[in-house]
Parts: C-alpha cells; structure tokens; sequence
C-alpha cells in the first residue's frame, strides 16, 4: 500500500455533487437527460475537474466524457473507473454522479502524492446509462463495449428527436462516429465502478461500503387476464369472471415465490383495469412482471412455477391469463480476483466485509461485454434512490474513496 501525503477529500467530492445537481431541467431533485442544456453544463464541470486532477480530456463519438491519467507504459492496457451522468425524472443527487466524482477525486489524489501508477487510469462519464430519453439503457458503456448498433442511433424520444440528431444537436456532425467509441479487450486491463447502493443492507449492517459480488439478471413480461365484464348489482359473486380478482391471486403468489425464493425478487410494477368502473366488473387486466436473482436457475423455476399457478387461478375462475416475454438480460458476475482486492481493501481500513448482490442495472453489466468489472457500494440513507431525498454521507463518500484508491493502486500495479 502506497503511503499518502495527501488524502482523499470527502469535502471536495460533496462540493462537486451539489455543483452538479445544479445541473437540472426541473427545480425538485435532478433532472438530467442526455445530449441536454443541462448534461452539457455537467460535462463542462467534469471536464475543469479532470484536468485539474492531471487528466487529458476527451470526448468519444458517442459524448462520452473521458480523462486520461497516464501511467508508467503508456502502451499497458487501461484501468477504467466510471459511472453515469445523466438521471431519472426528479432523481437524486449520487446516482452515478458519485461514481464519477469519486474517480476523479482517485486520480487527483495519485497526482497529489505524487503517484503514477503501472497502467494507465481513465475515469468515464457515460452519456446515458438510465434510459429514461430513449427508453433504452446503456447507451454510452454499450458504445465504448461496442455493443452499440447503427440501428440504436434511430431510438427517439418522446419529441421523435433520434440519438443521431441528439448528436448533432449538440455538436457531433457525424452520429456513425460512434464506432470510434468501442474499446477492445486487449485495450482494457478492467473496468470498476463505485455506486450508491440503492438498497438498506449497509445501512442494516451498519456498514459504509460493501463489495458486489454479481448484477442480477432480469426477465419481464408483459400480461393480461381476460375475465367477463357484468353488471356490478346483478351478477352472482359465485359466477363472475372477475379478471381483477385474478389479479389479486396472481399477485398475492408471486409474493410467495418471491419469499420462497429469496434473495430473488419480483415486482408487478404496473396494473391496468378495464373498463375501470365503479359498477361494472372488471373483464380486463393487464400488467407487468418483473423478475430478478443473479441465480438463472432459481429464477427460471420461479417463473415457471408463476406460470403453473396462472393456469390453475385461470380454470378455477373462469379466465384466460396470458404472458408476452418483453425483456430478458443475463446476470453479470463480479471478477472473483477484483472482488478480493476489494475485500482486502475494506478489511484494511477495519471494515467488515459486507458482500451485495445488485438488484439494479449498471453500467458494469454493459462493460462486461469487453473486460472484467468489479464494484463497490456505498450506503445511502433509508436505501433510498431514484428520489430527491437520496442521500450519502460526506464519512460514508471518503469511506468509499478509500476503499476505491486503495483498489485502484492494487489493481494498476504490476505484480
């Protein structure tokens, strides 16, 4: 372990991520979309910062915002730190934001003490990891995975503005200069990434930061129960087809499985009745599933078994109860070495190992198309995220820019 002169600065971390969350289309929690007003104001910010931290500064064909801290060889494959800039609606102030920061702030202490480590050191902002403009995520981590299509670049928003005028729009004459973007595994030596946990298990463990040992993986579908809308004074309780009803034995079960099947999760996000009135039976329902465990096998099972009990409720009701697979991404495993020096790192600062499985997306899980990928969680108040109360902090975001250097020097230097 290199000995620092000159620490991490919690103080300026916080300073940079209440600077950024000015960086907003709307006045309650953060509101930053990509190829914006706002997320080029916020680019602006991050680019002062890396180079005041030491870094080159570029942008890839994609605005991908990247600082370059040079290593030893030049040549060596590149140690990536990152995390997103852009948020949901109204979101909080950390999400992704502190990952970025927190790198930054990395490479500004290696600079102050002095440090260059064997590999080089690039700390990424990714344009869009949220999905939220284009209803599609990963944008800026698949384009540097090279996971990125031609056929990407035609998702629109809600305006029908496409990515490829997006770029233009802020500047990037040719939107096929993504290509440029992607990155080649002999290019990378690893990718980490430090992220809010957006979860209670630290704060239950009384733990700042914990390593994550793999991403779940994620299956949805879309249904629909088909009863037989009637009159809601005529019609016998013992006869109806009541869609609703259905609803409510589907769901009440999927519970149960999730229970069962712990830590697997599983959320019916959304419920539409029809025809929604107060008098009338409901003959339609439609929804959505979602389903996650880092487990496939487990998971599989717990879909199979949702799927036998909606034939059982379907013929004991009188409905017909349909799925329509709509999403499925495979689960993401942690680098078993990187998760080690992890390890290593917060037993060295007298912390308890406290591993997470992610029940969120991150950019990691794009990246791991291209190299190995690590991460680490830092608590964050009531497991609260994706609000504008979504809070870390200043002890809990020096715990995980401790643990993030200390990884850092670990994996950049040649054994």
């Amino acid at each position: 372990m290199v000995k620092l002169q000159q620490n991490v600065d919690a103080i300026r971390i916080s300073t940079r991520i209440e600077a950024l969350a000015c960086c907003s289309s709307t006045s309650i929690g953060v509101t930053r979309l990509p190829f914006s007003v706002e997320s080029t104001a916020a680019e602006r910010l991050v680019e002062e910062w890396m180079k005041a931290a030491g870094m080159s500064v570029r942008k890839d064909g994609l605005n991908n915002i990247i600082g370059r801290y040079e290593g030893k060889d030049s040549t060596a494959p590149v140690l990536m730190i990152g995390s997103h800039l852009d948020s949901v609606i109204e979101a909080g102030k950390y999400d992704g934001i502190l990952g970025v920061i927190t790198g930054i702030e990395v490479v500004q202490t290696l600079r102050d003490n002095g440090i260059v480590l064997d590999h080089p050191i690039e700390v990424v902002g990714f344009c869009d990891e949220e999905g939220v403009r284009f209803h599609s995520t990963f944008l800026g981590s698949k384009a540097i995975a090279g996971t990125f299509t031609a056929e990407d670049l035609q998702r629109a928003d809600e305006q029908g503005i496409t990515i490829a005028e997006a770029l233009k729009g802020i500047g990037i004459a040719d939107p096929y200069a993504y290509k440029n973007s992607s990155r080649t595994p002999e290019e990378l030596l690893a990718y980490l990434e430090l992220h809010i946990e957006q979860g209670p298990v630290l704060e239950k463990e009384n733990e700042p930061v914990g390593v994550v040992s793999g991403i779940a993986g994620a299956t949805r579908f879309s249904f629909e129960i088909i009863g037989k809308p009637g009159h809601a004074g005529t019609v016998p309780v013992a006869i109806r087809q009541d869609a609703l009803l259905g609803a409510c034995d589907l769901i009440s079960y999927i519970e149960k499985i999730a229970f069962k099947n712990e830590p697997l999760v599983a959320t019916v996000g959304k419920l539409t009745v029809s025809p929604g009135a107060s008098n009338v039976i409901p003959g339609l329902v439609t929804g959505t599933l979602d389903i996650r465990d880092l487990n496939v096998e487990r998971k599989q099972k717990a879909i199979d078994a949702i799927f036998s009990e909606s034939e059982r409720i379907a013929k004991a009701r009188g409905l017909q109860i349909k799925f329509e697979q709509v999403m499925e991404a495979d689960p993401v495993y942690c680098n078993e070495e990187m998760i080690k020096l992890i390890e290593e790192s917060i037993s060295e600062r007298s912390g308890s190992v406290i591993t997470l499985v992610s029940g969120a997306g991150h950019d990691a899980m794009a990246m791991a198309d291209v190299t190995n990928v690590a991460m680490i969680f830092v608590r964050c108040k009531d497991g609260l995220s994706h609000h504008p109360d979504e809070f870390v902090t200043v002890e809990d975001m020096g715990a995980g820019a401790e643990i993030l250097y200390s990884t850092v020097i670990k994996i950049a230097t040649k054994q």
